[in-house]
């Protein structure tokens, strides 16, 4: 197991960002904030902007949402590098880093249901935390299992852009966390890491949902041996009563909306000081001005949510 002090990022590399959407429904407003902050913060700096489809969880993908996602993003002008890359389509890496992983010891076998989980397990930051039980056990005979990534008994730190430290207990916090689902799947949090990595991300740009993925992404880039991106979480985006813009909380979708009027109202939710003589530019003089006008600093920190009203 890789020690888990204070992760070293470096800064040296040529500047590579994605955006990297799951196809589960057509983008919503939350969805193009981080979509054009990850777009604005890499091309501020002359690097990559690419584009990534996190379909690896195919019964989740709503039907025609990754070419309505695509067409969205060439509508508001974010213009991407390179083929766009589908997890569907990246099994057999995904294989080659489970396998990597069970032989240098990092993973096991888990048979527990979700209620023998429940029925054990205490609330950690992100639900309940996995109690081990099947980090001891000797039978490895189950054909249908999970396997699970055994996390550092000492705590993960790393420095967020814009929310600033971040420490973990990673063993009481979250616990062992799935790196291949029962059913077959590939987790998210495996399918990014070696995503990422293959297609030489060096920062990534997202919600602030996702905050807590971080430290589990970053002790399986260790574990693999493979270099750890700086990381910026953007606010999240919450509708009127609190919640964050989803699907599930039925977010209107943005791909018929006016383009200059969302550039505009992205760019003051990223805290950016649109000139008046802008408010009825077309997109591409707005997106010309941010580009060159891109302040990452004044995007608001003091707290990972801001409300918006749509």
């Amino acid at each position: 197991m890789p020690g888990a002090a204070d992760i070293e990022i470096p800064s040296s590399r040529p500047s590579v960002g994605r955006f990297a959407p799951s196809p589960t429904g057509p983008l919503h407003f939350g969805s193009l904030v981080a979509a054009i902050g990850s777009f604005l913060h890499v091309r501020k700096k002359g690097g990559q902007w690419l584009v990534r489809m996190e379909d690896v969880d195919k019964p989740r993908e709503m039907p025609g949402a990754a070419d309505s996602i695509l067409r969205t993003l060439d509508r508001f002008g974010l213009e991407w590098d390179g083929a766009v890359l589908y997890q569907s389509r990246r099994t057999a890496s995904y294989e080659q880093a489970l396998h990597m992983l069970q032989e240098k010891g990092f993973v096991y076998g888990c048979t527990c249901t979700r209620k023998e989980i429940a029925e054990r397990a205490h609330m950690g930051l992100d639900g309940p935390v996995y109690p081990g039980t099947c980090r001891v056990k000797k039978d490895g005979h189950q054909s249908e299992r999970a396997w699970r990534f055994i996390v550092p008994a000492q705590s993960v730190c790393f420095a967020d852009e814009l929310l600033g430290e971040h420490c973990f207990n990673m063993a009481a916090d979250m616990g062992d966390f799935v790196v291949r689902r029962a059913d077959g799947l590939f987790a998210y949090q495996l399918a990014v890491v070696v995503d990422d990595a293959a297609q030489g991300v060096t920062e990534v740009v997202r919600g602030a949902d996702l905050l807590l993925s971080t430290p589990r992404q970053l002790v399986l880039q260790q574990a693999l041996g493979l270099a750890t991106p700086t990381y910026l979480h953007l606010p999240l985006a919450l509708n009127a009563d609190g919640e964050k813009l989803s699907k599930q909380t039925l977010a209107p979708s943005v791909a018929q909306a006016d383009v200059s009027a969302l550039w505009i109202q992205v760019l003051q939710f990223l805290g950016q000081a649109v000139p008046r003589e802008l408010e009825h530019a077309p997109m591409a003089e707005l997106r010309a001005w941010a580009l060159a006008n891109w302040l990452p600093e004044n995007i608001p920190r003091h707290a990972a949510r801001v409300v918006v009203q749509l």
